[in-house]
């Protein structure tokens, strides 16, 4: 799949080893995203990007993080994270509070309720992924298959610019 191959037509495009690999990917992750956000919302209330807010400021812990933090870890906007917190905050997961560090800053963390609804949500979360993510796989390859999803997320990570 390495090989460099000529593209000269819109055939030989389409058929391109890479750009079918990349398809496939993109396509699989869309209809997981779809398959998962889904159980997430119908079984739990909440968007999958709430949650991956919630584990975002799971993982940050006491004081909270600041709204850019939160926003260069989903890749949106400091206006869509704002929404998004704003709407997470309406809903009772969030909560923002003063910036110790910072006067002028303020940091968002999560309530008790985004704490119960991120473990409630993980419990479901993580079944739908061993059914849709891992069971088709072959078990010799899952954890292969898991690491380097892991080497890609952290290089296009690293490539993408920093927010101010």
């Amino acid at each position: 799949m390495d090989e460099q191959v000529e593209i000269s037509t819109p055939r030989d495009a389409a058929n391109n080893p890479l750009v079918l690999a990349f398809g496939r990917l993109q396509g699989a992750a869309n209809r997981l995203e779809y398959l998962l956000g889904r159980s997430l919302e119908q079984e739990c209330g909440i968007s999958h990007l709430m949650y991956e807010v919630l584990l975002i400021l799971g993982r940050a812990g006491e004081p909270g993080l600041p709204m850019r933090a939160v926003a260069q870890e989903q890749v949106l906007t400091t206006g869509g994270v704002t929404r998004l917190v704003d709407r997470m905050e309406a809903a009772g997961l969030v909560e923002r509070a003063e910036d110790p560090a910072d006067r002028r800053g303020r940091l968002v963390r999560l309530t008790a309720k985004g704490a119960e609804t991120a473990v409630a949500a993980s419990r479901v979360h993580v079944e739908n992924i061993r059914r849709f993510f891992l069971a088709p796989l072959p078990p010799e390859d899952r954890d292969r298959f898991a690491e380097d999803l892991r080497i890609l997320s952290h290089a296009a990570r690293d490539l993408l610019p920093r927010l101010p």
